[in-house]
């Protein structure tokens, strides 16, 4: 159901993005620059498309989308308590903590639609809808509390946030936006993931893992252990449709947003560290989420 190979492409461009910055003319400053773009342009529009573009019945979904709300929260609430741990350090706690809770939007959707087509693709749409206020806004206020920047006006202004909240705004009131408008930030917002990945290339330094092993290895724990078999728990007691378990699952074990480590660039946390974080979450959701889906079907076919 789940092919390892469909998170290939991702890791490739992670790949390219580090070959193209420390071996070509293409280095450092020029990523700077498209990290900028990505985190105030190019992400927003993706979040603000995905958005207006879910369905309007949404009746149907919402006890799928409610667990998949709670793993979320359960999520954040693990990873922000990870900053109690005696020894950890603040900065890398702030700038990684996301790592645990936010999620790869692009292999939602595409994973989604491979499990249940068009129907998958409306399932995943609204769970973006509801996980990405709270996954940026969690995101936001560690890594503005750590930094002492103001965590309101951080939260205020930051783009990834106020593009989420237009979006629901626009559903809310049944906006209906022209279609050349629409059409022309999807396409912006296409680029996003793309651009995104090759960032995380540009500024991966695997050794800076070292710097917090023991954090490292309990983020990666809650990503790609504790919210997966969480979401199994949900889905199966809440008797929902197969096609809807398969979903949710697959949300709870998706690889990190390389947008993490966009976020953490451009509010001061340390890079290097996320970077390491997205690639070996993404190397290890190559085997975990069709590990986490057979074993969803073992649970149920018995």
């Amino acid at each position: 159901m789940a092919d390892p190979l469909l998170l290939l492409p991702d890791l490739l461009l992670i790949v390219c993005g580090y070959v193209i910055c420390h071996y070509t003319p293409l280095n450092q400053p020029v990523w700077e620059g498209v990290e900028r773009l990505v985190y105030h342009v190019l992400f927003p529009a993706l979040l603000f498309t995905a958005i207006v573009r879910s369905p309007q019945q949404v009746a149907d979904m919402l006890p799928l989308a409610g667990a998949s709300l709670v793993v979320t929260v359960v999520g954040v609430a693990l990873a922000l308590a990870l900053g109690h741990w005696p020894g950890v350090d603040a900065r890398l706690h702030a700038s990684g903590a996301q790592t645990a809770y936010r999620f790869n939007t692009y292999v939602a959707l595409a994973l989604s639609e491979r499990i249940a087509g068009a129907q998958g693709l409306a399932w995943i749409a609204l769970i973006v809808a509801l996980s990405v206020p709270v996954t940026n806004v969690a995101a936001v206020w560690s890594l503005a509390r750590h930094g002492d920047q103001g965590t309101l006006r951080q939260l205020l202004r930051n783009p990834l946030i106020l593009a989420t909240s237009a979006g629901l705004l626009c559903k809310l009131v049944d906006l209906t936006l022209p279609a050349l408008a629409l059409n022309t930030a999807a396409r912006i917002g296409s680029a996003a993931l793309p651009l995104g990945l090759m960032a995380v290339g540009a500024g991966l330094r695997l050794g800076a893992l070292r710097e917090g092993p023991r954090l490292a290895v309990a983020l990666l724990s809650i990503r790609h252990a504790i919210l997966p078999l969480l979401a199994m728990a949900l889905v199966v007691l809440l008797g929902l449709p197969p096609a809807q378990q398969a979903v949710g699952v697959a949300f709870a074990a998706m690889p990190c947003a390389p947008s993490a480590y966009v976020l953490a660039v451009r509010m001061g946390g340390h890079g290097p560290f996320v970077a390491g974080l997205v690639t070996v979450s993404t190397l290890i959701a190559m085997a975990g989420l069709p590990l986490s889906l057979a074993l969803l079907r073992q649970l149920t076919s018995g």
